[in-house]
């Protein structure tokens, strides 16, 4: 049963919405539905955080003109296996979906390839991008830097961002294995969606001004930090700590776009970069013989000892097309605040006739 204000919405209307709402912005068509497939995908994955629920930062950028409304994109060198692009300050979502074309557009020629941006804009879940590499039977890697919000080990002020890191490989009769992680203990989103929902975090995930483990989404928005991934140092949190780091050197330094600490907003005027990568499989080995050993891989993870009260091993994706599955299935919900954000900013652009 669907709580009061709750949107139940298809997967097509949710991207009819968002293709309109932009259109009416003056973005393309064809730009509009690059951005509303990673939102929409993001929503249908179980990603809430990164899904529509982002469309209104999107819109306010554009409007106070933080992001150009027509994508202007420039290759600013390039080798046959390796590129460097600048994103003009465009949404996000079109310089990850072009720049990550060409990576893999590069890596059918060469074997395997990389492309770094700068100038880019918040482009959503990280994995849309790696897994545009399962279409050519390719190993995909995606990362992108973003605003502090996390504190460096032993440290209480937040000068790294969630940086995640995602990472998509094809398989045969299994499904594909696709990692799409934050580098802190959980991303940015999820401390919007607990506060949004009035609830506490859970433990060893954030820190308050004065470095102290909270359970207050609050907190964190109040000078406080998240903590990076493994927590604190006794619990290896500084393993995430240099994973973040990582991310930042790959998409921000190499780049030459802005690095954490110095990444204001990434609506706003701080240039974010991305990192992208793809591998050819068949560069390496047969295809069908990599799938088979990675299907084998697999159910030997899932089929390996149980711990005690556990029914179930899972590996990375799999609960996401899980989700997915019955959202494509059931529709997709979205909470009170966020539907009503949808439902003001449709009549104000004036679309109308789509939400529910």
């Amino acid at each position: 049963m669907a709580n009061a204000g709750e949107m139940r919405i298809s997967a097509e209307a949710l991207t009819r919405f968002t293709v309109e709402a932009l259109k009416k912005l003056d973005v393309p068509d064809d730009e509009a539905k690059m951005v509303a497939d990673v939102l929409v995908l993001a929503d249908l994955r179980g990603v809430d955080s990164h899904g529509v629920a982002r469309l209104n930062n999107y819109v306010e950028a554009i409007e106070k003109g933080y992001i150009v409304r027509k994508a202007q994109l420039k290759v600013l060198s390039e080798w046959p296996a390796i590129a460097r692009l600048d994103g003009c300050n465009s949404l996000g979502q079109v310089v990850g979906i072009w720049a990550m074309k060409r990576c893999l557009d590069m890596a059918e020629k060469a074997g395997s390839a990389c492309v770094t941006v700068t100038n880019s804009r918040h482009y959503g879940i990280a994995g849309y991008y790696a897994m545009m590499a399962l279409e050519r039977d390719m190993i995909g890697i995606s990362m992108t830097n973003s605003r502090p919000w996390v504190a460096p080990t032993f440290g209480s002020k937040a000068i790294l961002g969630t940086n995640p890191i995602a990472m998509a490989v094809p398989a045969g009769k299994e499904r594909p294995w696709v990692l799409d992680m934050a580098t802190s203990t959980i991303p940015i989103g999820k401390v919007e969606v607990a506060q949004r929902l009035g609830k506490p975090l859970r433990e060893g995930v954030a820190i308050d001004s004065s470095g102290q483990v909270t359970r207050d989404p609050d907190a964190v928005y109040k000078g406080g930090a998240l903590l990076p991934l493994g927590g604190t140092a006794e619990t290896a949190g500084y393993k995430g700590y240099d994973l973040s780091v990582l991310v930042d050197i790959l998409s921000g330094v190499l780049s030459a776009a802005s690095y954490s600490a110095n990444i204001s907003n990434v609506w706003g005027l701080s240039p974010i970069g991305h990192f992208f990568m793809a591998v050819r499989i068949d560069a390496v080995r047969p295809v069908d013989e990599f799938k088979a050993m990675m299907d084998q891989m697999i159910r030997d993870l899932k089929e390996s000892p149980k711990a005690v009260g556990q029914d179930r091993i899972l590996v990375a994706g799999e609960p996401e097309f899980e989700t997915e599955a019955i959202r494509r299935r059931e529709g997709i919900v979205l909470p009170p605040k966020v539907a009503q954000t949808l439902r003001d900013m449709g009549q104000r652009l004036g679309v109308s006739g789509i939400l529910p």
